[in-house]
């Protein structure tokens, strides 16, 4: 393998300001949650993710499959996820499949027509592997290979074969920077994290070898796996074929580049050899960034034990029994966590605390989402939390064992940040969103946009956080309570229709998840105009 110094000096000096650019893309980090099927409430499989990129886009919308004449190409696009300001551009081209299968498109596509959910999070690979564009022969970027997967695939384990076959054949484009890529993929039945590398910049078609190094695990159906933008396959057993998967050259790239001797007494640790221990304060294992996100989540799954805020990230393992079973709306909780009752709490700051006769009292202004202006002025720390302010949207999802494919998965949608959001249900077999969901223009805000209506509640419960946020809490609680409880009753009436006429079936949940959304976005536009009625600055404080 050619490694980075090798290269020409132009070549060089590229890559060298791409990664000082791309050192600041913390913003961009993602945290998964993943639930095995005994480890939850209901006997779902659950997967979710938070889109931490403000502009990534969210527009939510269904591709209807398509069956296709021999020899179609499908087309292969670069900047899916729009979170650079411009429109995605087609950069190459693969034999198309006879039929592709309906799924659901925004930044990092979600969820299909039999059920199968993608969560995504980003993480770090060592230098040598890293490849970018214009140059770069690699051409399928993670979210690409998410499309491809969804129109593709009926199951997770089919949805691995996809993605790996595919990045092998192909090339692994990074999309968020220069970095590997997670993904955790459910169906009804079982969920699996799949991690990602890309070859090399100097990798190309014709080379003979594979254009991805990639390996999958099973969650076990007991336990759940917290994935904040690291590594978490550690040993692989590839002869344990129910819980292992992985490209033929997994252990390769390492034994050619000196990280793993084959010869040795020592086991080889995925994690350890494609991840950068140090280096980038964001994407290595030794990061605080990603410790705060560990320590808080495991701390929140088993309060019996002891963790240690500050312990190695490779110390935490793959999986963890939870002291209860979780619910989709436990997983809400946790990704609506701003590290509370830990040290990474920066609404809990001294600074915040204002003298008020002899007593010390926290400021109305208190908040966890601290803008860097305020940081600076106040002097408080900056600790990265789980719920982050520039989230463009998150979802939890669930997959359902014994369902018929529309009802088979409900995934729970909110945008912007989670913790000021409203969870809506979108089932497995909606064949189309509202257009005020599809609607979204970054540089023009509109009222006929649900996602601006919720960026505009977030902004404007945080100017007076510890009163506004109890406000918004009064609308969307008993919302999502009754958009829970409506599920039940649909799932019902859903699985009658089902037996008789699946159409009919879709048409009804279509119905039922339209409405949803019209509920939710009618009542934060309501929301918006009481708080800057309430909270205006022509008001006495």
């Amino acid at each position: 393998m050619v490694k980075v110094k090798k290269l020409r000096p132009g070549i060089l000096v590229v890559f060298t300001v791409l990664l000082v650019s791309f050192m600041s893309l913390s913003a961009w980090g993602c945290t998964d949650i993943v639930v095995g099927k005994k480890a939850s409430a209901d006997g779902s499989v659950i997967t979710s993710h938070t889109a931490d990129g403000a502009f990534y886009d969210a527009r939510v919308r269904t591709i209807p499959g398509k069956t296709f004449p021999a020899g179609s190409k499908a087309d292969v696009f670069w900047n899916i996820g729009m979170d650079e300001d411009s429109e995605p551009v087609k950069i190459g081209e693969i034999p198309q499949v006879e039929k592709t299968y309906t799924y659901f498109h925004v930044g990092y596509p979600f969820m299909n027509e039999h059920g199968v959910a993608i969560g995504e999070t980003t993480i770090g690979q060592k230098e040598e592997l890293k490849t970018f564009r214009p140059d770069a022969r690699a051409i399928l970027t993670i979210e690409q290979l998410e499309i491809l997967a969804l129109q593709r695939a009926k199951t997770a384990r089919e949805a691995i074969k996809v993605i790996g076959e595919l990045a092998e054949k192909y090339g692994f484009l990074p999309s968020c920077g220069t970095e590997g890529e997670c993904l955790t993929i459910t169906d009804s039945e079982e969920a699996w994290i799949f991690e990602i590398r890309s070859a090399g910049f100097m990798w190309t078609p014709d080379s003979g070898k594979p254009g991805a190094v990639w390996a999958a695990q099973r969650v076990p159906d007991d336990c759940v796996v917290v994935v904040p933008n690291m590594s978490r396959i550690r040993e692989i057993n590839i002869n344990d074929k129910d819980n292992f998967m992985a490209a033929k050259n997994y252990k390769q790239l390492a034994i050619d580049n000196g990280w793993y001797d084959p010869n040795g007494d020592k086991p080889f640790i995925w994690q350890e050899a494609y991840s950068p221990l140090t280096g980038n304060e964001d994407w290595s294992l030794s990061s605080m960034w990603i410790r705060n996100r560990l320590y808080t989540l495991y701390s929140q799954l088993d309060p019996t034990r002891e963790w240690d805020p500050y312990a190695e990230t490779m110390s935490y393992p793959f999986a963890i029994k939870p002291q209860k079973k979780l619910s989709v709306q436990d997983v809400m909780t946790m990704l609506r966590s701003h590290m509370e009752e830990t040290p990474f709490d920066m609404e809990a700051e001294k600074a915040w605390y204002v003298r008020e006769g002899d007593k010390m009292v926290k400021s109305p202004l208190a908040t966890p989402f601290v803008t860097k202006d305020m940081r600076n002025l106040l002097k408080i720390p900056y600790s990265r939390p789980i719920s982050k302010w520039d989230c463009a949207y998150s979802f939890v999802s669930q997959a359902r064992s014994g369902y018929p494919a529309p009802v088979r998965t409900v995934l729970w949608f909110g945008y912007d940040n989670p913790h000021t959001t409203c969870y809506v249900p979108i089932y497995s077999g909606v064949l189309g969103t509202r257009q005020s969901w599809r609607t979204f223009d970054r540089n023009s805000f509109n009222l006929s946009s649900a996602q601006w209506g919720f960026i505009l509640a977030d902004d404007l419960v945080n100017h007076r956080y510890q009163e506004a946020m109890e406000d918004l809490k009064a609308v969307r609680n008993p919302l999502e309570q009754n958009f829970a409880k409506q599920v039940l009753e649909v799932d019902k009436k859903a699985l009658e229709l089902a037996k008789k006429d699946s159409s009919k079936a879709q048409e009804y949940v279509t119905k039922f998840t339209n409405e949803c959304m019209e509920k939710a976005e009618k009542a934060w536009w309501q929301l918006n105009w009481d708080l800057i009625t309430k909270y205006n600055n022509n008001r006495k404080k």
